[in-house]
């Protein structure tokens, strides 16, 4: 018999990825319906959540993306009203947001990941050319925090430095500056600790940028992916380094590039991946037979079981 529960689905948000928000949380919404839950709807409009107190749900499924649903701000306040919740916590919310605490944290624990330097915002373009003589071009500028790609150019001459630089600082001050690699884009799903099967992105653009992801229909996803199978358990023992180096729960996407040197490099861990049917990570988790409606209430039982736990250690302590 399956258990029934109260779900409050958190979407929209405050950050530029609103839309994306919507899109994710009005699939989980009907996907917890079709498995039987009792849902509520939540567009989050503003950094608050006033009704929840008075509704209590039994649990949270947060699908929030960008700053304040991602950032480990919305989950400090949900352990505040203690009210369990989907996915990472905000230590690890905080870290996968921050592409320069992933990269610390990449590095810390042997993950293999692209060359960068960080310019501050007080860092003109002048002297920022200067500094990346020691990379040459091309390189690629992203934003400290922000997620969908936004901000993220590719500067391939020095000439082309002061506009990438300026199309991220518009997301954050300081710029992350990474050695472009050129290979082939790939995502990881980690699905409650265990990594799924690796996707291809095949994009008719530069990069898998924000269009290629959301608006390109030349877009391809491969999966199952051609790799030697030394190279395919490389992806994944990668994407689960990457996934404990930042110490995350329940599930979240490791993006990364196989260059055609044949190295490896994670790029970031996105903690609450997309979530409609057309998504990476519930793409990945179909080609296992786990189609929307199961990934989903797995991720509420998850979250469910460990409140219920939590709440009887603080019992009998």
């Amino acid at each position: 018999m399956k258990q029934k529960l109260k779900v409050a689905v958190l979407m929209g948000g405050v950050s530029a990825e609103r839309l994306v928000s919507l899109k994710s949380g009005r699939a989980v919404a009907r996907a917890l319906r079709q498995a039987g839950h009792e849902v509520l709807p939540y567009d989050v409009k503003e950094q608050a959540l006033p009704e929840l107190k008075s509704i209590r749900p039994d649990v949270v499924f947060v699908a929030l993306h960008g700053a304040w649903g991602e950032d480990g701000s919305v989950q400090k306040l949900l352990e505040k009203m203690a009210l369990p919740y989907t996915g990472s916590g905000p230590k690890a919310s905080r870290f996968g947001m921050n592409k320069l605490a992933s990269k610390r944290l990449f590095i810390r624990h042997s993950v293999p990941t692209t060359d960068y330097l960080i310019l501050p915002g007080s860092k003109n373009a002048t002297a920022a050319a200067e500094q990346l003589e020691l990379f040459g071009y091309p390189v690629i500028c992203k934003p400290i925090c922000s997620g969908s790609s936004l901000g993220v150019r590719i500067a391939r001459s020095e000439e082309e430095l002061p506009a990438a630089l300026q199309a991220a600082r518009e997301h954050s001050d300081a710029v992350l500056v990474e050695r472009y690699v050129s290979g082939r884009e790939l995502t990881v799903g980690i699905l409650q600790g265990r990594a799924l099967p690796v996707v291809e992105m095949r994009v008719a653009r530069e990069f898998f940028d924000y269009r290629a992801k959301y608006e390109d229909a030349e877009t391809d996803y491969i999966t199952p992916v051609a790799l030697l199978p030394t190279i395919y358990r490389k992806v994944h023992d990668a994407a689960l380094r990457a996934y404990q180096a930042l110490g995350c729960r329940h599930m979240a996407r490791v993006d990364m590039i196989y260059g055609y040197d044949g190295r490896l490099a994670v790029l970031e861990v996105n903690t609450i991946p997309g979530l409609t049917p057309r998504s990476l990570l519930p793409m990945a988790a179909a080609e296992e037979g786990i189609e929307l409606e199961d990934l989903c209430n797995r991720l509420v039982l998850a979250a469910f079981q460990e409140g219920q736990a939590g709440r009887l250690q603080k019992m009998t302590a």
